[in-house]
């Protein structure tokens, strides 16, 4: 019983500071009245890997059992939506991409949901309705370090053209992976390679070397630590959740580009209350922490970084959201140059 009123006291502090934040003059709606009793569960749709350490603090400090099913970028919203118009969506909370989550909301799956503890972040990270950015998902070049000689770490992203990376480079398909997409269009639209020409030189330089390809960033870590591929297209934080793997991620001069990561509450969620506090939990200040120090995700949160040499120095840049449409596109357009 000490437990539930516990946990029912949190929520009710959570609905109390916005409410009082919204009478401020808040930007986003008010929480809607909702019941204090709290369930025992909650249940998570996620695309984000090894949060594992983030669902146990939860659990230990609001007592609530958090539930995770890993769902990967490529097939996110299909999966959910679904789920979602068969009115069989179990998820409670989703983490996704962006502009997945945004693809989501536009077919009513998200609710329009007011979280207190996002009113410290950016407007920016904020301004979705219900969807509330927290993090980048950071996209690097990592290498095997037994069996990359430092002379031939690459510098630079054109790097990866040379004929000494023909067959020993992994990374997702560049035909149907949102993220892989965006990041390839991102590196084009941020000027990257100081022109259409050099960008498209890049490609075609890249596709000629044979990566090999697969599902998402999840399983790109597996072939370069066997040694069977020496590189990859993946994301630093595998450098810890992987470790003591010889992973490491090459410095290069350019910024690194990601897509921003999302969370946000479904619509007519199972265990609402629940829902409700894990997103104040997911958004605080020590989510965060853990999200960087044990999962090695770059987050929001001002002076918080990985655990990961020389990212703190790195430049991060979120990539412009791609519209559904332009991810089809784009997909089709990489399908041709790399031979899909």
């Amino acid at each position: 019983m000490k437990r539930t009123i516990r946990i029912v006291s949190i929520v009710t502090s959570f609905l109390l500071v916005g409410s009082i934040l919204f009478a401020a003059g808040a930007q986003e709606k008010a929480p809607k009245e909702v019941s204090t009793v709290m369930e025992e569960k909650v249940s998570m749709y996620a695309s984000i890997t090894a949060i594992e350490p983030l669902l146990a603090a939860f659990q230990e400090d609001t007592g609530v059992l958090a539930e995770n099913t890993r769902l990967s970028t490529s097939n996110f919203a299909t999966t959910v939506l679904t789920e979602f118009q068969a009115g069989k969506l179990a998820a409670d909370i989703l983490q996704a991409p962006l502009p997945v989550l945004e693809i989501l909301k536009s077919y009513g799956v998200i609710e329009d949901y007011f979280s207190p503890a996002a009113q410290s972040y950016p407007e920016w990270a904020r301004n979705n309705a219900g969807i509330y950015q927290f993090g980048i998902e950071y996209v690097a070049l990592i290498y095997n370090t037994e069996l990359v000689k430092p002379s031939d770490v690459p510098k630079r992203y054109e790097d990866l053209t040379l004929p000494k990376w023909k067959n020993k480079i992994v990374m997702a398909n560049p035909g149907n992976h949102a993220t892989t997409i965006s990041w390839l269009v991102g590196l084009k639209e941020n000027n990257i390679f100081g022109s259409d020409a050099k960008w498209m030189d890049f490609l075609k330089g890249l596709a000629a070397n044979n990566p090999m390809f697969v599902a998402s960033f999840g399983p790109t870590p597996a072939p370069i630590e066997s040694g069977e591929k020496l590189i990859g297209i993946s994301m630093p934080k595998y450098i810890i959740t992987k470790a003591p793997a010889p992973l490491a991620w090459a410095q290069v001069e350019q910024p690194l580009l990601g897509s921003p990561r999302a969370i946000a509450i479904t619509a007519n969620a199972p265990h609402p209350n629940a829902a409700a506090a894990f997103m104040e939990y997911w958004l605080s200040d020590k989510a965060m922490s853990l999200l960087a120090d044990k999962v090695g995700e770059y987050v929001l949160t001002p002076g918080v970084f990985p655990p990961i040499d020389g990212i703190d120095k790195a430049k991060v840049i979120p990539i412009r959201d791609l519209s559904d449409e332009e991810i089809m596109k784009w997909g089709a357009e990489f399908e041709k140059i790399f031979a899909l």
